[in-house]
C-alpha cells in the first residue's frame, strides 16, 4: 500500500458567505465560470458527468460545457456513446466543476434533456471542420483494434468532405441538464470549508438555499 496520507494543504484563498449568495444559482455559476477563465486555469469549462447504467452502476467522464443559462447546463456527444446510451434508460445526471486551482467546486444534480436538431446544428456548424470530421469518424466508446484505423478513417472522411459542409452526422447530438441542485464549495482553513445548496422548488422554480457543514 503507497501512503498518501502526508499529502495535504490548507485552503486559504477565499470565503463564501450567506450574505453574498445571489437568489439565482445561475449567477453565482456565472460569476465562478468567468473567473475560472480569468485565471487562465487549463480547461475551465471542463466538467465531470456521472451517468448510470441498467444495473446501478456509475460511471463518469470528463466532458466540455459549451453553453449555459437559466435553463441549465449544456453539453454534446455521440449518441451511440455509453453516456447517450445510459441517458436514454436513465436521464438522471450529476455534473462536477473541479477549480483546484481556486480551491472551489461546483456539483449539479438534475436531468438531461436531448437538444432540438436546430440547436445541435447550429452548434455543430460552428466547430472547426477537423472536429466536424472527427465526429462522423469516431464510434464513441465502442472496441477499436489500433489508433492507426482510427487515423485511417479520419483521413478517408476528411477527403470526402474536402469540399463544402460537413455535413451534422444524424448519430450526433447533445443534452441540456435542467438543476434540481446546485451546490457551490469554497475550501476554507482547518477543512472549515463553506458549502452551500440550492434546491429548485418545483412548484414555483423559486430557489432555496441552505449551508452545508463541510
Amino acid at each position: 500500500m503507497i501512503d498518501l496520507t502526508h499529502i495535504r494543504r490548507e485552503y486559504l484563498k477565499d470565503g463564501l458567505r450567506a450574505k453574498d449568495l445571489p437568489v439565482d444559482p445561475m449567477a453565482l455559476f456565472e460569476l465562478w465560470m468567468s473567473q475560472a477563465a480569468d485565471a487562465n486555469l487549463s480547461d475551465p469549462t471542463a466538467m465531470v458527468v456521472a451517468t448510470v447504467d441498467d444495473q446501478g452502476q456509475p460511471w463518469q467522464r470528463i466532458v466540455l460545457l459549451k453553453r449555459f443559462d437559466e435553463h441549465g447546463f449544456v453539453f454534446f456527444t455521440n449518441l451511440g456513446s455509453r453516456k447517450a446510451t445510459q441517458l436514454k434508460h436513465n436521464s438522471h445526471i450529476s455534473l462536477l466543476f473541479p477549480w483546484h486551482m481556486l480551491e472551489r467546486q461546483v456539483a449539479v444534480t438534475g436531468v438531461a434533456q436531448p437538444l432540438s436538431t436546430a440547436e445541435v446544428v447550429s452548434y455543430f456548424m460552428h466547430r472547426p471542420k477537423d472536429s466536424q470530421i472527427a465526429a462522423w469518424v469516431s464510434k464513441q466508446s465502442s472496441p477499436l483494434s489500433t489508433r492507426g484505423v482510427l487515423e485511417a478513417k479520419f483521413l478517408e472522411m476528411k477527403q470526402k468532405f474536402s469540399k463544402g459542409e460537413v455535413p451534422v452526422p444524424s448519430f450526433w447530438g447533445g443534452y441540456r441538464v435542467r438543476a434540481s441542485h446546485i451546490e457551490f464549495w469554497q475550501g476554507g482553513a482547518n477543512r472549515l470549508h463553506d458549502r452551500f445548496l440550492y434546491t429548485r422548488q418545483e412548484a414555483t422554480s423559486a430557489w432555496e438555499i441552505e449551508r452545508l457543514a463541510p
